[in-house]
């Protein structure tokens, strides 16, 4: 991510006017759909302001919320195709290392190595059987750049694959180009943004990195059809 990209999420990360219970509805799908991108935008601190006060013993305070973060993320999980054993044996993995921890330090770790391994298991299994390794991996350099320019010959490179080969192979296994199936990815993360954030169509437009704005716009509806504005504004939610 630039550092202009980098700037406009400090500057607003405590500018959202939309309900917690929103926001955090937001922060489980994206866990679900594998967006490490998207969970960095919406992630919150374990405990914050305005979280209830479970315990009055700090480091049991924050165990508590640990348990209900875990149980919540582990049941969302499931509801978008993680098998039960699986989801609920992550869960109990991580409430037992939890517990076992004596440092509010400790706990954060844990609370960060949940929330990638959950959302990293999910973009596994969503990719599952899918795709040819070659795509997964191409599927996961464009995730990992989703905030910046992304050429074919860059992630061709990447793979270690001529542009030409990685390109065939993304029409056969996608049914559409490279090109449009990162646009698909970026315009995925720009409906999240316009439902659960307040940023513009411009801030939006410079964080995904495209060359202008009426560009994103011209993108966004063939892909939606309709407009950032309209599409927002049909959510009712600012």
């Amino acid at each position: 991510m630039s550092e202009e990209n980098h700037n406009i999420l400090i500057a607003h990360k405590d500018g959202f006017r939309h309900t917690s219970f929103d926001r955090e509805i937001a922060f489980y799908e994206s866990i679900c759909s594998g967006n490490i991108e998207l969970v960095r935008i919406f992630m919150k601190p374990l405990f914050f302001d305005g979280c209830g006060v479970l315990s009055e013993d700090p480091i049991r305070n924050l165990k508590y919320h640990m348990v209900v973060l875990a149980t919540m993320i582990a049941r969302y999980c499931i509801k978008g195709g993680m098998s039960p054993e699986e989801s609920y044996s992550m869960s109990d993995f991580y409430i037992m290392k939890t517990d076992k921890s004596t440092t509010e330090e400790e706990i954060r770790t844990i609370h960060l190595e949940m929330i990638e391994g959950y959302t990293k298991k999910m973009h596994r299994i969503k990719m599952d059987g899918i795709f040819s390794k070659q795509i997964v991996r191409a599927v996961n350099y464009i995730i990992c750049h989703i905030n910046n320019r992304i050429l074919l010959h860059d992630v061709a490179e990447n793979l270690k694959l001529s542009p030409a080969y990685l390109s065939r192979l993304f029409r056969k296994e996608t049914g559409i180009t490279f090109s449009e199936y990162v646009n698909k990815l970026k315009i995925e993360e720009a409906t999240a943004l316009l439902i659960h954030t307040e940023y513009t169509d411009l801030e939006i437009s410079n964080m995904l990195a495209y060359s202008s704005q009426s560009y994103f716009i011209k993108v966004f509806r063939k892909f939606i059809g309709t407009t950032p504005k309209k599409y927002r504004s049909g959510y009712k939610i600012l």
